[in-house]
């Protein structure tokens, strides 16, 4: 069993400013590519992360990855496995929504290999995908690891749905988003699941059996009308904090999309304490769904994210969030 932590509860600080800013679509440098069943830009950008001069970017309904590249301001594709039906895009419209990994989380471990993680809110969303410079592209069933997530109802919830990543010291931690369902007696929950990360290495290079959570902490985000705050992502800071994202989504669970009503950032101390405020963009609070949040080397008050708008036709957004205290 994992040491469950006191709850958390998030405190609107009105010494904390956190603007979006420079905000431009993600469109591939070469344009669409149906031969890959790809479209000319980035649709729904989840989680991204930084690997020397460029940013990673997953994507939740589309199996490839998007690398832009700072230098050329260019973004480029490297592809996954085709799903069922030999698709790569996944959504309503084509009818095969159900399909979709789902990545939403995106860790970059010591050795710099890249471990995007599925929602884990169906078995199709039950897997991960590993990259690195050094071998092809995988991806892998991890049903055994979100077995051990969803033992754990104080950190799944009524609905599994993983939504950040983070390597943290000696753990990995892993955020979970609470806009799921009400399911029996189960509640939707946000909070922070730790693992050892040595012992996720290991069984990621299959020396080991799939790790369980040692530690888990519950959080109350808040609301914004009415909808509750869930985490979206979130990046270790160099001076030891941790920025976290939260969105409010008029959804009824897990798997549908809804109106984002507000967004907010925060900073997590090593004490405990969650200090948030609304994102501005243009003076007033943003409609954005900000899903993804990397720093940018060495600030702690400045940060790349991603946007999902949620429509199939129109490209995810690249901005920075600038940020004061």
């Amino acid at each position: 069993m994992p040491t469950l932590h006191p709850r958390i509860t998030a405190k609107l600080d009105p010494s904390l400013h956190a603007t979006l800013e420079g905000l431009i679509p993600l469109t591939y440098e070469n344009g669409a590519r149906p031969e890959h069943d790809l479209p000319a830009y980035v649709r729904a950008a989840s989680a991204v992360r930084r690997l020397g001069r460029q940013l990673v970017i997953v994507q939740d309904d589309v199996n490839a990855v998007a690398i832009y590249d700072f230098e050329g301001s260019t973004v480029i594709s490297m592809m996954l496995p085709r799903g069922p039906g030999s698709r790569r895009m996944f959504d309503d419209v084509i009818g095969n929504k159900h399909d979709k990994l789902d990545l939403e989380a995106l860790a970059l471990l010591p050795d710099e290999r890249l471990v995007a993680f599925g929602s884990g809110a169906t078995p199709a969303r039950e897997k991960i995908v590993v990259a690195s410079r050094r071998e092809p592209v995988s991806l892998r069933n991890a049903s055994a690891l979100y077995r051990s997530f969803h033992a754990e109802p104080a950190f799944s919830g009524s609905e599994l749905n993983i939504e950040g990543a983070v390597v943290y010291g000696h753990e990995l931690l892993l955020f979970q988003r609470g806009n799921g369902a009400v399911g029996g007696a189960e509640e939707p929950v946000n909070a922070i699941g730790a693992m050892e990360l040595d012992g996720f290495v290991r069984w990621l290079d299959g020396h080991g059996p799939a790790p369980r959570l040692s530690a888990v902490t519950p959080f109350d985000l808040g609301t914004i009308d009415g909808s509750v705050l869930g985490f979206t992502d979130a990046a270790a800071t160099p001076d030891g904090r941790i920025a976290i994202l939260a969105c409010a989504e008029d959804s009824p669970n897990a798997l549908t999309d809804g109106p984002v009503l507000g967004c907010r950032f925060g900073y997590l101390h090593p004490g405990g304490e969650l200090r948030v405020t609304d994102i501005l963009e243009g003076g007033r609070p943003t409609r954005l769904k900000l899903e993804g949040i990397e720093c940018q080397p060495g600030k702690a008050h400045l940060f790349d994210v991603v946007a999902d708008r949620d429509l199939p036709l129109q490209p995810a957004l690249l901005g920075r969030l600038r940020v004061s205290e």
